[in-house]
């Protein structure tokens, strides 16, 4: 007990609902789901509602309409943008149980999974029948396919066949005021508004997905991966540049620098060179004699942009464990200092080496360690800043350089996320993207889901712009859940 009747009258509502043993209230289980993987704090859970259904979903919109709740819905946590963090102490839902594969369909090539389906188990699931799920966030083993359309993710296998927006069909969503929606189609062409297109990357601000429609992908005859190596991080960001310049989409082009390449080297032994500046992880699919074309284009633009080396993984398994390198880079640097911020945000290819000296500068000027590992076939950098928390300042530190990376990102032409999202990190920022107009429309069109802005409020649009003014969100007193 709370201590707090109205409280204890809500989690009782939302456990005769559901069932008592799905609904926590307790300190420990309220902390847990109070951040997600960001560096951002400052979140407070009320209380953490495990569903099964939509009926469930349903019946804890309706309990949370009816007492004027806000309600934040989670993922597996691992968002980096601070999307997942409830401010306000709104009720939590939690979608981790729901985690069936509903229906898969190889002939439509569609398969129908539930919102907390971890993304790398799909594929798994796929691959006796010859498909994969093409979304793959390098946090695919834990992340969920309802995070990956609350955030329109991305991944290395993205730069052909894109993110995820590209490969969800249709979304059913409970609505904040409980009614259940279908967005979207397996038509070709579905009749009305795009508003599948919509709720892909609203950040959990348009209500909760409770089905989705999925694209599946054929696997390609065809594999072919090159690791290139360079005296100099620009050369590998110019390399990727001349490669799309010549007609030429990879299906992923990665750049690692040699810090982020020496960790993960010590970390999982995948055979990448220590001694380079940088290394190249270009992947091209498709039919046999294509694929040789475009990995020997690769190659030879590569060594007119300075490779010191370029290696043709030799089989599926050399093949396997560069990419494990890759996809456990962050989880690499733990063995350099406790704690990362990781950045995300897009530029130009065009601006990618000029961008990239400005990060080591950032860094350099607030006596940070910064590893940068980035999609670089479409511009997204991730620029890690490598700290440990329990040294005085260095918070305020980091914050300071991330800002001065998103300025740099803005002022050389790009945008300020990839696929992390918005979330808090990056909401202050939206006016130098976006006019007042722009804001506006965005702010009309998410009151046009949640005309009381109860779902993830405080989230993605800046203060001043209505659903986003975290002053406006319900105060809990600190007794009761703080």
């Amino acid at each position: 007990m709370s201590g707090d009747p109205a409280v204890d009258d809500l989690v009782a509502a939302l456990g005769e609902a559901l069932a008592p043993d799905r609904v926590r209230h307790d300190g420990a289980e309220r902390a847990l789901l109070s951040r997600d993987a960001s560096v951002f704090e400052g979140g407070v859970a009320g209380p953490v509602c495990f569903p099964v259904s939509t009926s469930e979903v349903q019946a804890i919109m309706r309990i949370a309409a009816a007492g004027g709740h806000n309600v934040v819905p989670r993922g597996a946590g691992t968002g980096l943008a601070g999307g997942a963090i409830p401010l306000g102490a709104p009720i939590v839902v939690s979608t981790t149980r729901m985690n069936r594969i509903l229906d898969v369909d190889v002939d439509d090539r569609i398969a129908w999974v539930e919102p907390g389906v971890v993304n790398l188990d799909l594929s798994r699931h796929l691959g006796p029948l010859g498909f994969h799920f093409a979304p793959d966030p390098s946090s695919q083993q834990v992340c969920t396919i309802g995070g990956n359309v609350a955030n329109n993710s991305g991944g290395p296998h993205c730069l052909a066949e894109g993110v995820t927006n590209a490969h969800v069909r249709a979304i059913e969503v409970v609505l904040p005021d409980g009614e259940v929606a279908m967005l979207g189609g397996l038509d070709a062409e579905p009749l009305g508004y795009d508003l599948r297109g919509v709720f892909v990357g609203g950040e959990g601000t348009l209500g909760i997905a409770t089905r989705i429609a999925v694209t599946i992908t054929p696997n390609p005859p065809a594999v072919r991966t090159l690791l290139l190596s360079f005296a100099e991080v620009v050369d590998a960001a110019n390399t990727v540049s001349a490669v799309i310049a010549a007609g030429c989409v990879p299906a992923a082009m990665e750049v690692m620098d040699q810090r982020i390449t020496v960790a993960v080297e010590r970390y999982v032994g995948a055979g990448y060179p220590t001694d380079a500046a940088a290394v190249l992880l270009a992947e091209v699919d498709g039919l046999a004699h294509g694929v040789d074309h475009d990995a020997e284009t690769i190659a030879t633009i590569g060594r007119a942009n300075g490779a010191t080396d370029v290696r043709l993984a030799a089989n599926d398994d050399e093949r396997a464990l560069l990419w494990k390198g890759r996809k456990t880079a962050f989880g690499a640097i733990a063995q350099i200092a406790p704690d990362y911020y990781l950045h995300d945000t897009v530029v130009p290819r065009s601006k990618l080496a000029d961008v990239l000296e400005q990060v080591y500068a950032i860094a350099d000027r607030h006596e940070l360690l910064v590893m940068n590992v980035f999609h670089a076939g479409d511009g997204n950098l991730h620029p890690l800043l490598i700290f440990d928390a329990r040294e005085p300042g260095v918070l305020e530190r980091v914050h300071l350089a991330g800002a001065e990376i998103i300025t740099a990102s803005l002022d050389a032409g790009g945008v300020l996320s990839g696929e992390h999202g918005i979330g808090v990190e990056k909401q202050q920022y939206m006016d130098r993207l976006f006019t007042d107009d722009d804001l506006d429309h965005q702010d009309r069109l998410r009151r046009a889901f949640d005309p009381t802005c109860r779902a993830n409020p405080g989230k993605v649009l800046p203060v001043g712009h209505s659903c986003a003014d975290i002053q406006s969100l319900r105060a809990v007193p600190t007794g009761v859940w703080g």
